[in-house]
């Protein structure tokens, strides 16, 4: 996927360097054609300096203000720039009535660009008018008149187009970058849901069972035992729910869930009867359901003193409906208190499943979900379309549309000059022609999503080539095809070497056509050379454009699917480290005590005193990696481990520098280290001896755990994800961490991280 994306992104730097080409082309074939207008009519030398200045002026001010890539074009240099532009464009007419009648395009177009909301449209529309009646106080000739307003509004969108759609893209990459975050912030509330949900559930259960066998030693061993056995199994199952959480899969299994429930709450002492009738369920109507048996319990648990429980599951038609009915109400109900209920309402509504819960007078409380037995198939996230990107792709092909049927009118317009020869037949063969050509621009040509293979981009070309070239044999005037859409066409469907050799084929031959066959003279063959080139890079110019909005959009949407994916190693990172010690640490707990309860009670209580301090804990820790915050505290997981370490009978010896003033990141990650490096330890070594240390100089600071347990241990530092989780975290301050083996047959685990100078 990055290989993808950095070619989409070189594609796009490879369009805006085009395209910044274009623009100076195309505005240099407007300046060109005035110029030699102005050569034509009346070459003196004054005459040639002074148009030659003002319209090197113009474009200096095009090109270097209002078309530069990241402008400002609401400050007083641009409103400053405007005003001399407009000066550089109707004070030249006094001298160049008929040369420079181009040039109001500019001003049309670079109004559009400065001016605010519907100010520069009415700006842009008054210059386009204003040239037409400009032309009515030197010609009586209405199609001269039709043609200049035409013209004046054709350019000004091109120079709008062309400047504005680069910054367009700049601004899609701003947006898309946001999404990204977006994204972000939904894998977190996702990834909160499932926290909660999963093991919210575990470690609640966790709780309740080793409160009942706390009580139950000395009076009732057998029960605390079987208590303590359930304790292990759950414990287990939640280490899988973290790792299935972690790597985004969970399909909750709907009868383990209902054997799960009957066990717990029969444990809480509370009376429980269950019916269930239901069909074959889809695994995420299955998993949705699941989930709110799952959290019912939870909140009966957490939140109700209930003593009675009904649980029913019956089927209606196409759904499923799960209830869940308890003698336990508590004071406020609502989706809104807490989140658990907000999330399974959330998870219902996703597969067209609704839920509810509510309090009834006789004191009960009824949670209700429904979901379909087959729901409808989920859409890809890729499909989404936000909001941002849609806009500047339809001002990209609102801008296009009319440019080029702009062009198509504007070839008319200037056939129309030669009606009295060619009569009402020829117009119409012009209209037809011309018609057929602007159709397959705008519908395939075009069309940035549109793929054509070799053999059709041949036929479209051939049937704009018959437009092009068949009206100007039957009736002798080279006009009536509109050759530049055939040039870009060309260099669009064709691979980009041959494209653009057929590009210049094409106006090379329209060139011989004029020559040739019309003997048009020097400012013929020139006009023909700039406009066949004009249209041809306009089209090429827009069209690529285009698919670069397009392409930039797929891009950024790949990055966000990047951001995500990285987001979600975070996560994994931090259950691994922080829920996986506490599911590790009850688990030995757990069978600590299971042993000890026939030889010390008193101990085998103490232990199950601090596995609930632990699930407590693990609880918070939840709550901490879902809401993406967690400072751990080095003191407190010194003492930690050295309690556990201790429970596990290991020896241990910790020195520990005075590290007071270290910064926050420095002593989570070491904090982070230790629990890891402990955690390892115990779940992968018998080691006998343990050895903390940590001390510290001006530069850096050191940790290392050293045991005797190497045989397992070393193998832990290859294998498993946990010595690769804490590379990253050290590495990300710039240090490094060692696990290896000692020349004394030691298994060490270093970190050593450097400290910011004062």
């Amino acid at each position: 996927m990055g290989a993808a994306v950095t070619v989409r992104q070189e594609r796009s730097s490879v369009s805006r360097r085009l395209a910044y080409f274009v623009i100076s082309v195309v505005f240099a074939n407007y300046l060109l054609d005035n110029f030699l207008d102005v050569i034509k009519i009346g070459a003196t030398p004054g005459r040639i300096a002074g148009s030659l200045a003002c319209l090197l002026a113009i474009g200096y001010l095009q090109l270097r203000v209002f078309s530069r890539p990241g402008a400002n074009l609401r400050s007083g240099r641009a409103y400053l720039a405007l005003g001399a532009m407009a000066v550089l464009v109707y004070a030249p007419l006094a001298f160049f009535p008929d040369e420079l009648n181009n040039m109001p395009g500019f001003l049309a177009g670079s109004s559009l660009l400065v001016l605010p909301g519907r100010v520069r449209w009415l700006v842009f529309f008054a210059v386009a008018l204003g040239n037409g009646g400009i032309q009515a106080w030197y010609a009586d000739d209405v199609s001269s008149q039709i043609y200049y307003m035409i013209a004046s509004m054709v350019a000004g969108l091109v120079v709008y187009g062309l400047s504005r759609l680069p910054s367009l893209v700049e601004q899609l990459e701003t947006v898309r970058s946001e999404l990204a975050a977006l994204a972000v912030s939904q894998e977190r509330l996702r990834f909160a849901r499932d926290l909660h949900d999963l093991l919210g559930f575990s470690l609640s259960a966790i709780t309740l069972k080793v409160e009942l066998a706390r009580k139950m030693l000395g009076t009732h061993t057998e029960r605390a035992l079987r208590e303590l056995a359930e304790v292990l199994g759950i414990a287990r199952e939640a280490l899988t729910d973290v790792r299935a959480v972690a790597s985004s899969y969970r399909e909750l299994s709907l009868a383990d869930e209902i054997e799960s429930a009957c066990s717990v709450l029969t444990a809480a002492g509370v009376a429980t009867t269950i019916e269930t009738d239901h069909p074959e369920l889809s695994p995420r109507s299955r998993t949705v359901l699941a989930t709110v048996l799952r959290e019912g319990v939870t909140n009966l648990l957490r939140h109700s003193e209930a003593t009675r429980c009904a649980i029913t599951i019956s089927s209606a038609g196409g759904a499923v409906s799960i209830d869940i009915v308890n003698d336990g109400a508590p004071a406020e109900v609502g989706t809104e208190r807490g989140s658990g209920l907000t999330n399974l309402a959330t998870r219902a509504m996703a597969i067209g499943g609704s839920l509810f819960a509510r309090t009834s007078s006789d004191g009960t409380y009824r949670l209700h979900a429904e979901v379909p037995v087959e729901p409808a198939p989920q859409e890809p996230a890729g499909d989404a379309r936000p909001a941002g990107q849609p806009m500047a792709a339809r001002f990209a092909q609102v801008l296009f549309t009319v440019v080029v049927v702009g062009y198509g009118l504007m070839s008319l317009s200037q056939v129309a000059f030669d009606y009295p020869r060619i009569g009402l037949p020829g117009m119409a063969v012009a209209v037809l022609a011309t018609a057929v050509e602007v159709g397959l621009v705008l519908s395939l040509v075009g069309r940035p999503r549109v793929r054509l293979n070799l053999a059709s981009s041949l036929l479209v070309l051939a049937a704009m080539a018959v437009c092009v070239y068949v009206p100007v044999w039957m009736y002798g005037n080279p006009l009536m095809g509109v050759a530049g859409f055939l040039a870009g066409a060309a260099a669009l469907l064709l691979p980009r070497p041959v494209g653009w050799m057929a590009f210049f084929a094409v106006v090379v031959t329209q060139l011989l056509m004029m020559w040739i066959g019309f003997d048009p003279g020097f400012f013929w063959l020139a006009y023909g050379l700039y406009s066949v080139m004009n249209h041809g890079l306009v089209l090429y110019a827009l069209t690529r454009l285009r698919s670069m909005v397009s392409e930039l959009h797929e891009a950024r949407e790949e990055l966000a699917t990047a951001a995500v994916a990285q987001e979600r190693l975070r996560f994994a990172r931090d259950l691994h480290d922080l829920l996986g010690y506490s599911l590790s640490a009850i688990t030995l707990k757990s069978e600590l005590t299971h042993r000890l309860v026939t030889i010390d009670q008193d101990r085998a209580r103490q232990e199950l005193t601090e596995v609930l301090e632990i699930s407590r804990q693990a609880l918070a820790d939840v709550r901490s990696v879902a809401l993406s915050y967690r400072e751990l505290s080095f003191d407190e997981e010194t003492q930690s481990a050295q309690a556990l370490l201790a429970a596990a009978d290991i020896e241990v010896t910790v020195r520990i520098e005075a590290c007071d003033r270290l910064p926050k990141d420095v002593t989570v990650t070491l904090a982070t280290v230790l629990r890891e490096g402990v955690t390892n330890l115990l779940r992968h070594s018998k080691a006998e001896h343990c050895e903390i240390s940590l001390c510290r100089n001006a530069e850096l600071v050191r940790m290392d755990i050293v045991n005797d347990g190497i045989s397992d241990s070393a193998r832990s530092s290859r294998d498993g994800s946990g010595i690769g989780n804490l590379t990253t975290r050290v590495r990300a301050l710039g240090g490094e961490l060692h696990a290896g083996l000692l020349p004394d047959q030691k298994f060490r685990l270093r970190a050593e991280i450097p400290l910011p100078a004062n």
